[in-house]
């Protein structure tokens, strides 16, 4: 996918750009790629041929240039200091660089910051002073080149190798391997360190120029989402055919709408046996396997019989009050236990049991390749479950209202169909005789009760 699609930046926003292994160019590649007025600055400084990169370059040494300067045109407007002895473009200080973000959030302008260093290597561990990043940026990019593992740990490779063998333990010289990467990443002395709180967290994987570095990239995002809100695999010299973003993995939080009656079918479906467990414990144990996080189950009739069944389980009970008004009030009620840094939820139902990890892993994995709002099974051509949905959506689906679903708001985004040969997985059960047929279905030769 391209850039912008990848980044999904709003108006206004601020993003800081740290870390190696090509920061600058991602920083401006993503400024190209918005095709609007975006604003470029640092906090450090700029070498004199990058201005080059930039539509329009505007030298600021007060605030009158600040609220003087034309940003009417929709160009990529890069803001610096004046040039200097050593050929370098000079960063904006303090109080100007506040009023340059003033002026960028009130005209809703984007402003993109590079606030780090890394002379040009793929990898870096960060000095004392480092980085400079404002205290109220939005968000911040940490960038790193995947081309350094695999390779020795020196100058050529690692910006301030010293720091980046104290961090991981790995002596100078040595091969760095993906677990020196994953330590330096993850810790507060390296790619988290200096990031304001309330900043969202971007990792960027650059220099997956092939399936092997892809795959490396895929590894290392699954095991740095506890730390990163969004992590991207990507190539800026390599681009593949949808763009130089091949998937951007985010947390994928699991909604299981467990508070029906089951009226039709006259017991509580949620609490059904599926080999040996209560239908509602299987399916959460499948969501958290495939990774769900947070896993919200939303309880309505049965309450305190579907707690028991889940207890021991990490997940978030919340209750529905208003469950006899349909299906919609739970899916709201799920929803708002979510916090915003959710990026996507995927609803399961508390009748399916059956529906695999794999399905589940597969929706996610499809999300991470195309970041189109809604992914949902096709099987035999039928619409099936389970449907994730990209926080974009999240405001529609609390307008839902009666018993209508997710799919209430098909027509109003685009939806990516995942195409699934077990027509199994949309069974359910509603009424008498679904129980028998889905069990006929997964356990043809068992003994009739």
């Amino acid at each position: 996918m391209d850039l912008a699609r990848a980044f999904n930046v709003k108006a206004g926003q601020s993003l800081a750009f740290i870390g190696a292994g090509g920061k600058t160019s991602a920083m401006f590649a993503l400024a190209h790629a918005l095709k609007a007025r975006v604003i470029l600055t640092t906090t450090t400084h700029l070498g004199v041929w990058q201005a080059e990169l930039a539509e329009k370059h505007h030298v600021i040494q007060n605030f009158q240039d600040i609220a003087a300067f034309d940003l009417s045109s929709a160009d990529i407007h890069l803001i610096t200091g004046p040039r200097g002895s050593d050929d370098r473009l000079s960063a904006l200080k303090g109080d100007l660089l506040e009023a340059l973000r003033e002026r960028s959030s009130k005209d809703g302008i984007p402003l993109l910051i590079e606030a780090d260093g890394a002379r040009q290597r793929p990898l870096k561990a960060p000095a004392e002073y480092e980085p400079v990043i404002p205290t109220w940026i939005d968000r911040v990019v940490v960038v790193a080149g995947l081309a350094g593992v695999g390779e020795p740990l020196t100058d050529v490779v690692v910006h301030r190798p010293d720091r980046f063998a104290a961090i991981t333990g790995r002596t100078l010289g040595a091969k760095i391997q993906v677990e020196d990467l994953l330590c330096v990443l993850g810790s507060a002395q390296g790619g988290l360190k200096g990031i304001p709180e309330s900043a969202q967290r971007v990792l960027f994987l650059n220099q997956a120029d092939d399936l092997r570095m892809m795959a490396l990239g895929g590894r290392i995002a699954r095991q740095l989402l506890g730390q990163y809100h969004q992590i991207m695999v990507a190539s800026l010299q390599q681009e593949g055919i949808q763009g130089p973003v091949f998937s951007v993995h985010s947390k994928t939080a699991g909604v299981v709408l467990a508070a029906g009656g089951s009226e039709r079918l006259g017991a509580p479906k949620q609490l059904l046996s599926w080999q040996g467990k209560p239908f509602i414990r299987k399916v959460v144990e499948n969501g958290l396997e495939a990774g769900l996080s947070p896993l919200v189950v939303v309880t309505g009739a049965a309450q305190e019989a579907v707690a028991i069944a889940v207890d021991g389980l990490p997940v978030i009970l919340v209750h529905n009050d208003e469950w006899e008004t349909g299906q919609a009030s739970s899916m709201r009620a799920g929803l708002s236990a979510l916090s915003s840094e959710v990026d996507s939820a995927l609803f399961l139902l508390s009748d399916q049991p059956q529906i695999s990890v794999n399905l589940i892993s597969q929706l996610i994995e499809r999300y991470a390749q195309n970041r189109i709002p809604i992914t949902a099974p096709l099987v035999d051509g039928q619409h099936s479950n389970p449907v994730l949905f990209a926080q974009e959506t999240f405001e529609a689906l609390m307008k839902v209202s009666g018993d209508r679903g997710g799919r209430a708001v098909f027509n109003q985004f685009s939806v990516d169909w995942l195409t699934w040969v077990d027509w199994r997985s949309g069974l359910d059960v509603d009424k008498l005789g679904d129980e028998g047929r889905l069990m006929d279905a997964y356990f043809p030769d068992r003994s009739p009760e």
